[in-house]
């Protein structure tokens, strides 16, 4: 195995984040590997005492056009390029007076953080590296010689092989290193392209692709015998992926996919308005409330259904405060997600060591663009986010009695809520909470059932003489298509419906509701949710 081992002799280092560089290429001239570099690079590593060429003085051509050009010059290229087993490659850079780069050490122009700055269009152009990319696909392609780093992290990994091979490096290293190198670059030009398409207001660009850096590596997916892991991409979003775990057990592939849906459905309520509860078990909603504080808001969500909240997810769209998680601790529960939390909050949480208490630093923003997908046999489905927002709705009486002003805000509050349930969805709300919740059947008559006896079981267990779906309103988020799921909710006492309307039997619909004294409004937007 020892032909697989290579010297190290000259290293090309380029970063943008510097950050350990010096001490990295210190350790790599204690090995005697001499070092070149470029601009702020060189300058770093020269300010810190270490003796560094200039790429200049390889390609005898000074960094021109504002540094667009520096790197791109055979005399770099060709030392990374040269096959050193292959008698033309030797031949070829003795002729030109070549020399090989054994280690190239390149991350690349802050693209993707210019971006998410909100950054002009020229400035965001001009941090799209160009000679970097070029030298890490040329390294990463002869990697048979050459090992490439894109990342600080793997700065000790190469200086335990320098010290364990007496300054070589073995293959599989440099192989591990070519194909993170290459998924760099791969994630790279995905952000690049994408914000292009963006600008261009491309909604099917030709080709479509899609990066992301690790945040971890999961445990298990779904289920125990599937792999997962979990990506951070470029589109900066307050969620999960940008959270501050502060305690608890790793999460699960489960437990991210269920948070993010929580955080997402909590964010349709402006934290300056109300305080508001979302609780979420296996993807749906179970319980979702608005209060005057936090800790209304989730003893209004735990009422519409205590059975499948315990072990849930609990987000809140305000700081967690003491009130709430002392709350909130009383059951079960798997995450906590917030904005943020107040010291006696993270210290009441902190008894409980398994529940993981997640800060996001933010709410999502409902309304902002962005791109959702999903994989099929083959291929990728790919679409705008659902960024419809009900208060933005022209919501259109069509019945006999309009909405008094109560049902009215509840109906808001409902078409809210049903956005972010599986489909077909039916939700009933009062005082601006659920009290009984239909997801992910096949018929939305089958929805509006569930939802009614959630609602019968919640009184049931509380000795309540009926359900609290009595007096209330009902949202569905597409149109019903007969009139027998609208009688289902009007049997279980729903006072007034907001649907988007658009079945070709929409007059029989509201025929049914003019004959029960009920109120209906429409929307023109549906919310599927798959």
């Amino acid at each position: 195995m020892t032909e697989h081992l290579r010297r190290a002799s000259r290293a090309l280092i380029s970063v943008s984040d510097k950050t350990g560089v010096v001490e990295f290429a210190r350790a790599l001239a204690d090995f005697g590997i001499e070092l070149v570099s470029t601009g702020g690079t060189r300058k770093a590593l020269s300010d810190a005492g270490l003796k560094v060429l200039d790429v200049s003085d390889l390609t005898g051509f000074p960094e021109m056009m504002d540094g667009r050009v520096k790197t791109l010059h055979p005399a770099v290229h060709g030392g990374l390029l040269a096959v050193r087993g292959n008698s033309e490659h030797v031949k070829a850079m003795q002729t030109q007076h070549i020399r090989p780069i054994d280690i190239l050490v390149v991350n690349l122009y802050p693209f993707e953080q210019t971006v998410a700055g909100k950054a002009d269009f020229a400035t965001c152009i001009e941090n799209i590296d160009i000679g970097g990319p070029a030298m890490i696909r040329a390294a990463a392609k002869n990697h048979q010689d050459v090992a490439v780093l894109v990342d600080a992290k793997d700065y000790a990994a190469v200086l335990d092989e320098l010290a364990n091979h007496q300054g070589m490096t073995t293959l599989m290293l440099r192989r591990r290193l070519a194909a993170k190198a290459y998924a760099r670059t791969a994630a790279y030009d995905a952000a690049i392209s994408d914000w292009f398409a963006e600008q261009l207001g491309q909604t099917t660009p030709d080709y479509r692709a899609f990066g992301g850096r690790l945040i971890e590596a999961l445990r298990y997916g779904e289920n125990p015998h599937q792999t997962a892991a979990f990506y951070r991409t470029p589109d900066i979003r307050f969620g999960v992926a940008t959270a501050r775990q502060v305690q608890g057990k790793q999460l699960s592939y489960n437990n991210i996919n269920d948070t993010d849906a929580a955080y997402e459905c909590v964010a349709e309520f402006d934290p300056a308005r109300t305080a508001a509860c979302v609780i979420v078990k296996h993807a749906n909603p179970c319980g979702v409330a608005e209060g005057e504080s936090l800790l209304e808001a989730y003893r209004k969500a735990l009422a519409c259904d205590t059975t499948s909240a315990f072990g849930g997810i609990v987000a809140l769209n305000r700081t967690l405060d003491a009130d709430a998680a002392r709350a909130i601790t009383e059951i079960f529960t798997e995450v906590i997600v917030a904005p943020d939390a107040t010291d006696e909050a993270i210290a009441i949480v902190g008894a409980k060591k398994n529940l993981r208490l997640l800060l996001a630093g933010g709410l999502p923003d409902p309304r902002a663009s962005g791109l959702t997908a999903k994989t099929v046999a083959g291929g990728l489905l790919v679409q705008s986010r659902d960024n419809a927002v009900v208060d933005d709705m022209d919501l259109r009486p069509v019945t006999k009695r309009a909405p008094s002003n109560a049902e009215l805000r509840d109906l808001r509050f409902a078409f809210r809520v049903a956005k972010h349930v599986k489909s077909n969805t039916i939700v009933y709300a009062k005082d601006l909470a659920t009290v009984g919740i239909g997801a992910g059947q096949m018929s939305r008559v089958d929805s509006a059932r569930i939802a009614a006896r959630k609602a019968q079981d919640a009184a049931e267990e509380t000795g309540r003489k009926e359900p609290a779906t009595k007096g209330s309103v009902v949202a569905s988020d597409a149109f019903f298509p007969f009139a027998d799921g609208l009688l289902v909710a009007i049997e279980a006492g729903a006072t007034a419906v907001i649907q988007p309307g658009g079945s070709m039997r929409d007059s029989e619909v509201i025929e049914a509701a003019d004959a029960h004294g009920i109120a209906m409004v429409l929307t023109g937007t549906r919310h599927f949710r798959h």
